[in-house]
């Protein structure tokens, strides 16, 4: 009962926790239903127009790009990567993935230990639909918090976790709240992961409409022209925006890009392009 009580505190806090330094309490409603049509595709079913079909729809895809380092992490303009964190969850991730399959594109996935854990079938199944995996620690925890051991410590059992219950290897990482030190993010980087920062945050956490959050990443996107989309699949309105997002995307030309982490003897290079260092 006890072993139970803790995992399920572990869960709580997960859910309730966002990528960001502002915290705030998801949409826990839970939403099983199929893939939502974007709305624009709705009008064309009405007007019997032709409209490109969701099944087998793959112009979105892009490139595989293979890297050791955040060095190698360069998109070029119109690439995104889409990126989830704080999952597994059942009732969400499950539909995020249905959603990334029809558009025939792949996203990465930062989990949560303690998630990964308790949902191992869900989380092997991101793995399985080829998507790249990577830890987000164990609980969740703000590193800046703790010691540096401590920190080290969430961040190999978190690996650990998610290794185990995927059946993969975990070369990525992204801070909770990305809240980093340089000494953390080398000591990382030493432990063969790449830290994954954020270019674009669709602050999907914050109670807004799904057609708010597709709208502020679009924004965000148009100025960049490029980079790495931050979304939380834990929150039912990221996988309401998710179609509509993608059709976007689609419709303007970009790419999505697949990550794979390639193994180098040579030492890792903890340098970041200009690009990609985290603005907050």
């Amino acid at each position: 009962m006890h072993r139970f009580f803790v995992l399920a505190c572990i869960a709580l806090t997960a859910a309730l926790s966002a990528c960001s330094t502002t915290r705030q309490a998801p949409d826990t409603s839970i939403k099983t239903s199929s893939v939502i049509v974007p709305e624009e595709h709705k009008l064309a079913y009405a007007r019997d127009e032709a409209v490109p079909r969701m099944t087998g729809w793959h112009h979105l895809a892009g490139r595989t790009l293979e890297v050791s380092s955040l060095a190698d992490l360069k998109l070029q303009d119109k690439e995104v990567i889409l990126s989830f964190d704080d999952g597994p969850i059942p009732g969400r991730t499950d539909k995020v993935l249905a959603i990334l399959d029809q558009f025939g594109v792949k996203g990465a996935f930062m989990m949560v230990g303690a998630m990964a854990e308790m949902h191992p079938a869900l989380a092997r199944k991101v793995a399985m639909d080829g998507n790249t995996i990577g830890s987000h620690t164990y609980d969740h925890a703000d590193l800046s918090s703790l010691s540096f051991d401590a920190a080290m410590a969430e961040v190999i059992k978190g690996q650990l976790a998610v290794t185990k219950a995927t059946g993969s290897d975990v070369s990525f990482f992204r801070f909770p709240y990305l809240s980093e030190s340089h000494r953390l993010r080398a000591a990382i980087a030493m432990r063969d992961m790449v830290v994954m920062d954020v270019d674009i945050d669709s602050k999907d956490y914050f109670a807004t409409t799904p057609a708010s959050v597709t709208q502020r990443t679009m924004d965000q996107l148009h100025k960049r022209g490029r980079g790495i989309i931050l979304m939380h699949d834990i929150h039912k309105r990221t996988a309401k925006m998710l179609p509509t997002l993608l059709s976007k995307l689609e419709a303007e030309g970009y790419k999505v890009v697949t990550l794979k982490f390639k193994k180098t003897q040579a030492p890792t290079n903890l340098v970041a392009s200009a690009d990609f260092v985290m603005t907050r």
